[in-house]
């Protein structure tokens, strides 16, 4: 690894070092060795590997290098081709200084002989890794030339790949085009437009046309390239999805938001309360007690009916709501996922969108609304939830809930909410007033989202339920309303040692992460780390003790400001009646 302070030639002696010492050649032991140049490679296509650890030719003890290679080889491919094992074997000889004579041969025979089942069968890192090894050992320029250039491409993606999860958004989320900071970039080079430049294009289509004139190594270049281009996890996808994003804002800009008006169902019934039909949505990750609390809550708030998708197994949860009739379960576990006809996605938040999205679908004829909560979400109705819905204009689709957060009380009850400062009329000095010592570091006053839960009809052909938005035709729907007299309670923080217990996910994954626009001295996710660091658990204390805590001088200065909400919940009462069992 490069010094700190190395630069220049000092850093690229360090890199040759480093690249040198892993270069020593394999020394096979009386016996061993690459099969012949002339092998019959076909004969390898069916056979599969075993396991090396059953076979006494290759269980350790260790012969000598060269044994110790192809075992751990043997065993990273045990079930797959001999022809696959076999390329692998090759490619780590051929990264070396020297090489048996016959491995460039092999190597080169596979690809010209023997592409399409390992094309089929090898996973990319392999690919790009035979891609690589053209480079050195190609037959032709050309060969010599993909090899290097694509080793290069896939190299440097890696590198600002790895680099770009620091940021905390994942490989498959494009940036903000509104987010980028004016800088340089190394070297004086110019940026990439998402308007006028088309390098990414540029690059991608020599690459194709170069592979598409090679018999060789083209197949191979083809085929990882035409990868790169559909992963959405790739800098290819992002960057088509801004230019997306930015066309769609100079057309905005042009001629004003374009309106996305959802088609709603229109029901008669549903602008009666006593006949309409409410149900909620969420994803469960929680242990029974909580989940049976969330449930009891809502069945008290005349839920017509509530689905649950377990993120992770909860028998007891699931054993006791099992006979409840207004109670749905899915276990989302591996034949659930490929049921919905995807992987299961590594982010939380869109295996909710997933879910959500099936459970939207599932109720079309028996829910006239759906709302997508989090299981650490209650509603706090001032009035009925069906009069509140029954009181909206047919034509709207979406319901949005204004959220409050939970000021926790020592003794566990719930009885005080605070509300998210409006921005267009009260500025930070209210924030400052509220929370002197960090009040600053607060875009609203929240810890957690402020954007609030909705509400939609069910019943829209070609929607997406989000978390806190609902898109139609790939686009966020316009045709929204406000639910009056409904707030979203997020017992987000109910005390000190769950906010604790959670605070790592939350700023890796969660919504302490770095956001979009937040214009604070100190964003949220800055000043927790800072805390984190600096002051450990004391420093963490004081912060939650001012902005969470249930006190009699902040919840009059909220008062003042028009930002308490006083709803008290039985959450405890409410699990005795609903489930007496495990109260």
């Amino acid at each position: 690894m490069t010094h700190p302070s190395e630069t220049g030639t000092a850093a690229i002696d360090t890199f040759l070092a480093l690249w040198e010492a892993r270069r020593d050649p394999f020394a096979p032991a009386p016996g061993e060795g690459l099969p012949p140049a002339d092998a019959d490679l076909a004969a390898l296509v069916a056979p599969r590997v075993g396991d090396p650890d059953a076979d006494p030719a290759e269980a350790p003890p260790f012969r000598s290098d060269f044994h110790r290679k192809r075992h751990a080889l043997r065993r990273a491919f045990t079930g797959q081709s001999e022809l696959a094992f076999l390329n692998a074997f090759l490619i780590a000889h051929l990264r070396k200084r020297s090489w048996p004579d016959e491995a460039p041969v092999l190597f080169r025979r596979i690809w010209a002989e023997q592409a399409g089942p390992l094309l089929d069968s090898l996973d990319p890192r392999w690919l790009v890794s035979s891609m690589a090894t053209f480079g050195d050992h190609g037959a032709t320029p050309r060969e010599r030339s993909l090899g290097l250039s694509l080793h290069a491409l896939f190299s440097t993606m890696k590198i600002y790949e790895s680099e770009r999860l620091y940021s905390g958004f994942p490989p498959e989320r494009a940036f903000a085009i509104g987010d980028m900071a004016k800088a340089t970039l190394p070297l004086e080079m110019d940026g990439v437009s998402l308007t006028s430049s088309g390098i990414d294009a540029n690059l991608l289509a020599r690459l194709w046309s170069e592979a598409s004139e090679d018999a060789v190594a083209g197949p191979l270049a083809r085929a990882l390239l035409e990868r790169v281009v559909e992963d959405e996890r790739s800098v290819f996808r992002r960057l088509a999805t801004m230019r997306q994003r930015r066309a769609r804002k100079i057309e905005s800009d042009r001629s004003g938001p374009l309106p996305n008006v959802a088609p709603a169902p229109f029901r008669a019934h549903a602008q009666d309360a006593q006949a309409l039909r409410w149900g909620l949505v969420a994803t469960a990750k929680a242990p029974a007690a909580a989940i049976l609390r969330f449930v009891a809550h809502h069945l008290d708030c005349g839920a017509t009916g509530i689905r649950l998708y377990l993120d992770a197994p909860n028998p007891e949860a699931e054993a006791r709501l099992a006979a409840h009739p207004r109670v749905t379960t899915i276990r989302c576990d591996d034949a659930y996922w490929q049921a919905r006809g995807v992987q299961r996605p590594e982010e939380h938040q869109l295996r909710q969108v997933v879910n959500a999205t099936h459970a939207m679908e599932a109720t079309a004829d028996t829910f006239d609304w759906i709302g997508h909560v989090d299981v650490d979400e209650m509603l706090l109705p001032a009035r009925p939830v069906a009069e509140a819905l029954a009181a909206l204009r047919s034509g709207i689709a979406v319901a949005r809930m204004v959220p409050a957060e939970l000021l926790s009380r020592r003794d566990g009850t719930v009885r005080h909410f605070k509300l998210p400062r409006n921005a267009d009329l009260q500025g930070r000095d209210v924030l400052r007033a509220l929370y002197p010592t960090f009040g600053d570091h607060l875009e609203h006053g929240f810890l957690s989202h402020t954007n609030g839960k909705i509400f939609v009809r069910t019943g829209i052909p070609d929607a997406k339920l989000g978390i806190h938005r609902l898109r139609w035709q790939g686009r966020g729907v316009t045709n929204r309303a406000l639910l009056a007299g409904v707030h979203v309670g997020h017992l987000h923080a109910p005390s000190f040692e769950a906010f604790r217990a959670h605070l790592d996910f939350r700023r890796a994954r969660g919504c302490y992460r770095p956001k979009r626009r937040d214009r604070a001295p100190m964003p949220l996710h800055e000043l927790l780390d800072f805390l984190s660091t600096q002051e450990g658990d004391a420093g963490l204390r004081q912060f939650y003790d001012e902005v969470c805590s249930d006190r009699d001088d902040l919840r009059a200065t909220l008062a003042a400001q028009g930002l308490l909400l006083s709803h008290p919940l039985d959450l405890e009462g409410a699990l005795a009646r609903h489930f007496p069992d495990a109260a």
